[in-house]
């Protein structure tokens, strides 16, 4: 057997092998690979074998990879017998009239992560507690933290409602004192997910050097809507749709008016679409600076 002389110390030992990528993390580099245009809508994607040699791994980590990609439509005709092709227009159109809204759990993160391709990156974000931003930034993270993402600064601002205010949603069907079960279970979710994301974004500076702020403010108001401002060139919108809904709170079933804000349908603003598109961009960045700078007030996460 011959041995690779990278694979040999000095001592005539075979150093230890690398460990190999995870079918995971295959999938995450053909997908930042097909989100930034290198590997087109249409075009027919290396074989299996090819892949599997470029990654170091065997060929079913490769049919894994590819079979997550495909849950996922980015890919079409993922078989044992012919290389798998890119969807068409993964993703569609992001802004413009020919955009196809999508639930934010799809449609934020990759925009979070095609944010985070600036050198300075810029995400204002109004919301009821910020669950969604903190599950969309991870893939930006993880591809910071694989070097495929290399911003030098991020500032990011989230408007939260306050914590003493008598919130509109969610409460409980059946009404209540304020500051109720339903409120605090509210608060500390709000509180949780704010952490996480702060704590998230700052140890990027450790990591990787980048100068990072994350700042937080609170609204007067329970916000009927939830809208994120990227870069300044791109406004993401969705409505909070109620419904009534039951949930378990210290081993008890309340009843209660609430919304599932990750589910809620996002829609797609870009200054590159049309003069509606770019009006509506710039209106959103105006009315959240206004708020920002007016009626907001310091937002502490904790009680």
């Amino acid at each position: 057997m011959v041995v690779e002389p990278e694979n040999v110390a000095v001592n005539g030992r075979r150093r230890p092998q690398p460990p190999q990528p995870t079918p995971r993390e295959v999938a995450d580099e053909l997908r930042a690979r097909i989100r930034s245009g290198r590997l087109r809508p249409g075009q027919r994607m290396p074989t299996q074998a090819r892949l599997a040699e470029e990654f170091g791994v065997e060929r079913g980590a490769v049919r894994q990879a590819l079979r997550i990609l495909q849950s996922e439509r980015l890919l079409t005709n993922v078989s044992k017998g012919s290389p798998a092709t890119v969807a068409p227009e993964p993703y569609g159109p992001h802004d413009g009239p020919e955009a196809r809204p999508m639930p934010t759990t799809v449609a934020l993160a990759p925009r979070i992560a095609a944010a985070f391709a600036a050198e300075h990156v810029e995400i204002d974000a109004l919301c009821l507690t910020s669950v969604s931003l903190t599950l969309a930034i991870g893939e930006a993270l993880s591809q910071v933290h694989a070097g495929r993402l290399k911003p030098a600064k991020v500032d990011v601002r989230v408007l939260l409602p306050g914590s003493d205010i008598d919130l509109a949603f969610p409460v409980a069907v059946t009404g209540g004192a304020a500051g109720g079960p339903v409120h605090d279970r509210w608060l500390a979710m709000r509180n949780a997910q704010g952490q996480v994301l702060r704590h998230s974004l700052l140890s990027l500076r450790a990591t990787h050097g980048i100068d990072v702020r994350v700042s937080f403010r609170a609204l007067p108001f329970t916000p009927p809507v939830k809208l994120y401002v990227l870069n300044g060139e791109e406004a993401l919108f969705a409505y909070y749709t109620l419904g009534r809904r039951e949930r378990e709170i210290g081993h008890e079933q309340v009843e209660m008016y609430d919304a599932e804000g990750i589910r809620s349908t996002l829609f797609a603003f870009g200054r590159g679409g049309d003069l509606r598109d770019g009006v509506f961009v710039k209106q959103s960045r105006l009315w959240f600076d206004a708020l920002w700078e007016t009626i907001s007030s310091e937002l502490r996460l904790t009680r």
